[in-house]
């Protein structure tokens, strides 16, 4: 047997959709605490946001630069991290994990 599907009115889906924007809850907590779907209420957000033209404020212009600051920061620090993840290298220019050979002069 399958569970009756339920019905919600666009009151409530909209009262979880402002609670999320509003109070910047993850969409999972707000949806266990009222007991829907995280996906359903996912769905919602994203026609409600069309629908009431977003809800993003437009950012001012000291936000523009702290956000394109940081981006960049977030480059900088991936770019690094990358780095620091390759293995380093010998210089017989492999990652050390042959063995290396020694010669020895002949002693004269």
């Amino acid at each position: 047997m399958t569970a009756a599907r339920r019905r919600f009115t666009q009151e409530f889906t909209d009262e979880l959709c402002r609670e999320v924007i509003n109070t910047s809850k993850p969409i999972k907590d707000v949806a266990t605490a009222y007991g829907v779907g995280a996906e359903s209420l996912r769905n919602w957000l994203g026609k409600y946001r069309e629908g009431n033209g977003g809800t993003e404020a437009d950012l001012t212009v000291s936000e523009r630069a702290r956000l394109k600051e940081l981006e960049r920061e977030v480059h900088e620090l991936r770019a690094e991290t990358a780095f620091l993840k390759k293995p380093a290298l010998t210089s017989r220019g492999s990652s050390g994990s042959e063995q290396v050979r020694v010669h020895r002069l002949p002693k004269i």
